[in-house]
């Protein structure tokens, strides 16, 4: 058949076969639909609050309705003489995690590969995962139990030991290590567990040629497993340093009093109590803002970084 100069190409139908398939398809699409309302009504519809960062909001009128005040919030957060301190503390806090707490999981992943006894790995994955269910009450009510006061747990062995009482939750100074600390203690088993879904993709026979020549266990995690699982790391460690500005205010709040708020009060807690307990809406809006601004930042320049010098990124 001949076709003509003006004759419509053959990939112009493309769109209809597209649309004849989905309809073909319907059932499986439904299943994307509580997705998509789940981030409609969670995540995009609470973003029509964000403008109360601007005003100074007023119940009786509204959000739509309140004065725009221009970037005073803003202001009022830099000129704080709190500003300084609750940045530094987020700042320490989330270092500490960053490059204390990341590379525990896939220690600890690699430890359980290595196990050859099932029973065995399954036991002691599942004490490492166990820390993670309980509730944050309980959670920092163990908390005290082992290090608050002169009759906890651990004081009452460093006294047996002779070394005397230490005022973990007490001290400023051992706030972040503490926190950090129990952070470990909660989260290294249940993150553990997409390093080791990385690692259940690891070709054997990767490890069979590396046995054949010669090389011990040891060198086989650092040049098989590691290399393999690196992808991963990476993507990971992305998304952490996104979350570098935000602490989960629960925890920290339950664990602050008088003696450690110095070292306790983060931009979380500060903008709780600004806002719910001040109802200061606006102000308290601003300070998430600014928090969720620099994580962005954070973001897509890790995300740039880690496509320029490797072959893994978000996007």
């Amino acid at each position: 058949m001949h076709i003509g100069k003006n004759a419509a190409p053959a990939s112009i139908q493309v769109p209809y076969k597209k649309r004849f398939r989905m309809r073909n398809n319907w059932d499986y699409l439904i299943f994307i639909v509580p997705v998509i309302l789940y981030f409609l009504i969670f995540c995009y519809g609470p973003m029509y609050g964000v403008q109360l960062a601007f005003k100074r909001f007023n119940p009786i009128h509204g959000i739509t309705s309140s004065p725009w005040i221009g970037l005073d919030n803003f202001q009022r957060l830099f000129d704080s003489f709190q500003f300084g301190r609750i940045l530094t503390n987020t700042l320490v806090i989330n270092l500490m995690k960053t490059f204390i707490s990341f590379p525990i999981p896939i220690i600890l992943a690699l430890m359980f590969n290595e196990m050859k006894r099932e029973k065995l790995k399954k036991t002691f994955q599942t004490i490492t995962y166990a820390p993670y269910f309980i509730s944050t009450v309980v959670f920092v009510g163990m908390i005290n139990l082992f290090l608050g006061g002169e009759s906890s747990y651990i004081n009452n062995i460093l006294d047996t030991l002779g070394f005397g009482p230490i005022p973990f939750l007490t001290d400023p100074k051992y706030f972040s290590s503490v926190y950090v600390g129990t952070d470990i203690w909660r989260n290294c088993g249940w993150n553990s567990i997409i390093f080791i879904a990385a690692l259940s993709a690891v070709d054997p026979q990767l490890h069979e040629s590396a046995q054949i020549d010669g090389a011990s266990r040891l060198k086989r995690i650092i040049h098989v497993n590691l290399p393999a699982i690196l992808p991963t790391i990476i993507i990971t460690f992305i998304l952490q340093l996104g979350k570098m500005m935000t602490l989960s205010y629960e925890r920290i709040l339950l664990m602050q009093n008088s003696l450690n708020i110095e070292a306790s009060e983060v931009i979380s807690t500060y903008a709780y109590k600004v806002g719910l307990i001040n109802m200061d809406y606006g102000f308290s809006t601003a300070v998430g803002l600014f928090n969720n601004v620099i994580n962005i930042v954070l973001l897509l320049a890790a995300n740039k970084l880690a496509k320029q010098y490797s072959s893994s990124s978000l996007f």
